[in-house]
């Protein structure tokens, strides 16, 4: 298997798991564990950006930071992660082996694209994490995600 093919399963997994994650977080919550910390609506929130930005850069050759509005309802975002989620996977599989070996614009330096998209998938795995650990504090569940949890053995 090569790189990218392997990339590409590693993300589809990993989206399966941070759309079970995102469906945990309760409507209307606004708890953050710390004044200075992100809700886990604003985490969620930067993933579904992080996700397209990093397919658009892949695509393009730049990174562009342009979030939209986050939708009003947590059902409304998780309904958005799951049809990008769909669109991104087809995307990653249809990327040129050409593009996946090229690089990209960020932070006005030139870098490869194929570690790029794997620090981006670290980073969402990192903020998918974060709000695992929101979710009971908030009343909800945590999902298996690697493995069993203790709301779903």
């Amino acid at each position: 298997m090569d790189e990218k093919s392997l990339f590409e399963e590693f993300w589809n997994k990993e989206s399966k798991t941070t759309s079970k994650v995102l469906s945990r977080i309760p409507e209307g919550s606004d708890y953050r564990p710390d004044p200075k910390s992100r809700t886990a609506r604003e985490i969620a929130w930067q993933i579904v950006g992080e996700e397209k930005m990093i397919i658009e850069a892949a695509e393009t050759g730049s990174i562009e930071w342009a979030p939209s509005p986050p939708p009003p309802t947590m059902k409304e975002l998780c309904e958005a992660y799951d049809r990008q989620s769909a669109e991104i996977v087809r995307r990653w599989q249809a990327l040129p082996a050409a593009r996946w070996d090229g690089t990209l614009e960020f932070a006005g330096r030139q870098r490869r694209v194929s570690p790029m998209a794997w620090s981006f998938l670290f980073d969402i795995v990192h903020h998918r994490g974060q709000i695992t650990t929101y979710l009971r504090p908030m009343g909800s569940t945590v999902p298996q995600i690697y493995g069993p949890s203790a709301d779903e053995p």
